[in-house]
Formats: C-alpha cells, structure tokens, sequence
C-alpha cells in the first residue's frame, strides 16, 4: 500500500463545497500570488482516487480533464470500465488503496473522506482553510466522522491557513 494523502480547501464553517457541489466560493481568494504549493504537491502524486460525485464535479469545472498523465480511479457502483483518463471501480475503498504505490491523492468528497478516516487509511492531511463562512454545504467531515492526527506543520498564504497533519502513531 502507498501513502494516502488528503489535498483539500475547507472553509472556516468545515465545507468543502455548497450543497449543489459548487466552489465558486474559491474563485477569489487571496493567496500567495502564485498556486499555493498545489503544484509541487501535484508533482508528489502518482494516484488520484475521488468519488464518482467529485468526478462528475471536476468535469464541470473544465474542458479538459486536469488530471490527465496520472492515474485516476473514481468509486462508483454506476459507472464501469474506462475512459482516457480514468478506470472506474465499484471495489472496497480498502482494496483499491491496498494495491496502489506510491502517493495516493484522495481527491474527495466528504463520503470517501470519512470512509478513509473509519479505515485510518489516511498518512497525511494537508487542509487549506479558506478565510469564508458559507452557512451550509457538503462537510469535510460528515457526521459520525472520528480520527486523531499530530500536528506536521503550518503555512500562511496570504489569506489561506495551510494546515498538514499526519496519522498519530
């Protein structure tokens, strides 16, 4: 098994997105001017898993699939086979995590999340806090959702608080 990482944004209320999936809260952010270290964390990633209604989300978003040239697998009990860029999976989450290497970026959402976080599947956490409250969402951490991590560091950019967590030992 690889190393699980979780790269998200969050506001300050705990959402990672308002109930319809959007983000456009975080089209105007003010960061460090340049992508926030998303790109160096990219560069770390050999695997990307999300769930089928973050696939679906990402696809809104942009013409092209951003992640093309990394392996992609999307969770989904609907959607089967492949397509350019992504392998679909209705596999244990546990399972399609036990066989990858390298790093792993579970992408989201808030089901997978939690069901990472019941399996302490995760290593790491890197979660930037974006300076919003929006009053409603889809939670980082959905109900009935418990974990421990320790305290790995901490970054200010600009208006964002990175915070990086990894599994408590």
């Amino acid at each position: 098994m690889g190393r699980s990482v979780l790269y998200i944004a969050v506001s300050l209320d705990g959402f990672i997105a308002r109930e319809d999936g959007s983000v456009d809260w975080l089209d105007d952010v003010k960061g460090d001017g340049g992508d926030n270290g998303y790109l160096a964390f990219y560069k770390t990633v050999d695997t990307l898993l999300m769930g089928r209604g973050t696939y679906e989300k990402v696809l809104q978003l942009t013409d092209d699939f951003p992640y093309a040239g990394k392996k992609c697998c999307v969770l989904s009990r609907t959607m089967k086979g492949k397509t350019n860029h992504v392998v679909f999976t209705d596999e244990p989450l546990t399972e399609v995590l036990a066989r990858e290497e390298g790093t792993v970026w579970v992408v989201g959402g808030g089901q997978v999340v939690k069901e990472c976080l019941a399996h302490d599947l995760f290593d790491e956490l890197f979660i930037a806090v974006i300076p919003k409250v929006l009053g409603g969402g889809i939670p980082l951490f959905p109900p009935g959702t418990e974990a421990s991590f320790s305290l790995a560091g901490v970054e200010k950019l600009g208006d964002i608080v990175s915070i990086h967590y990894k599994r408590k030992e």
